[in-house]
């Protein structure tokens, strides 16, 4: 029976299938009707009834549950958007967020944070841990590279750090502001458990952090002005934006931008003269 047009789903499970090859998958790749992967095969790798999944080719026997969307997944090796794109046909919305921890920046997003001579820049995980900055963010912010992996968490630096405290224009609204921002993005990625440990490490270290923790306030890190004592530039003031990275919900971009072209001159001449010292 063919795949009524009608059938987005069945429609994409079976483009899908057509387009792997039987004999990567340990299948005879003899003679057949048609490319790719019979629905028995694809069945077979999603540990499912071969009748039920015909009929979802078909658009017969309901809406399936998750779970089985998740196996077929699995089974005809899709990519992350691919998995989405067969839960928003199949059940009309995208899957459960499922947490998975950051594996560091491609060496083309790392040029796009390079390419921005003025303004720093920086990636960040849902549990704001800098995995990724520029030269400007190195100089005028921290020297990320000199610290331990597990230390380049905002979070730790804003709390833990007194240097970095101190250089906060107006520290009680930016960690405020922070600690709600962490909340949504640790939420909004499924990251609930694994941030407990965290949370009861930095409540000991800060009883600060406790308070604002226990408060529950929830923010959205979209933009916004920051004011920054330098210890040899003095104020900054820097717009900053929030980005999301295409293709990588795990990871979301932060863009400081001069306010002036005063400021811009000023930080470009100071980023020189580093330089020139290193």
């Amino acid at each position: 029976m063919s795949v009524p047009p009608g059938n987005a789903l069945g429609i994409y499970l079976r483009d899908r299938r057509t387009r792997l090859d039987p004999a990567s998958f340990g299948f005879a790749s003899g003679r057949r009707r048609t490319p790719g992967l019979r629905r028995e095969e694809v069945a077979q790798r999603a540990n499912i009834s071969p009748t039920w999944y015909a009929w979802l080719e078909q658009g017969r026997g309901g809406a399936p549950s998750a779970d089985v969307l998740n196996r077929i997944a699995k089974g005809l090796m899709l990519t992350e958007p691919e998995r989405e794109h067969l839960f928003m046909l199949g059940l009309g919305h995208p899957p459960e967020v499922r947490y998975k921890a950051a594996e560091g920046v491609t060496p083309r997003l790392q040029r796009v944070l390079d390419a921005m001579e003025v303004s720093p820049a920086i990636v960040k995980t849902p549990l704001w841990d800098v995995v990724a900055w520029n030269r400007p963010a190195a100089v005028l912010f921290t020297d990320y590279g000199a610290l331990a992996p597990n230390e380049r968490n905002i979070l730790r630096m804003i709390f833990a750090d007194a240097r970095v405290r101190a250089a906060q224009e107006d520290w009680q609204s930016v960690a405020r502001f922070v600690v709600g921002a962490f909340r949504a993005d640790a939420a909004r990625a499924g990251a609930t458990a694994e941030i407990g440990q965290f949370v009861e490490e930095l409540s000991r270290l800060s009883p600060e952090f406790e308070a604002l923790w226990l408060a529950n306030d929830v923010n959205a890190y979209g933009e916004g002005l920051k004011r920054l004592h330098h210890a040899e530039l003095g104020l900054l003031e820097l717009e900053f934006s929030a980005f999301a990275v295409d293709g990588r919900p795990d990871l979301g971009m932060i863009v400081y931008n001069p306010v002036t072209r005063a400021e811009a001159d000023r930080i470009r001449a100071y980023i020189e003269s580093q330089a020139v010292s290193a």
